[in-house]
């Protein structure tokens, strides 16, 4: 059997820590004007990949 490949647009978007799969948060790239400045720091804060979708990232990333 052949070996398994990495999805390498998943492999460029998640990150791997001890607690758990760090990822990007949205609305993060443009049109920051308008958004409050709270907002704009709690986007700043790493988020993490959830429950439902742990298992079909750690799939792509060849982590199972």
């Amino acid at each position: 059997m052949p070996k398994m490949k990495t999805h390498r647009g998943a492999a460029k978007r998640f990150t791997r820590t001890a607690g758990g799969l760090k990822r990007r948060c949205a609305n993060r790239n443009h049109i920051l004007t308008k958004r409050s400045r709270g907002v704009k720091r709690r986007l700043r804060s790493p988020a993490y990949v959830g429950k439902t979708m742990l298992r079909a990232v750690k799939r792509m990333l060849c982590l199972q």
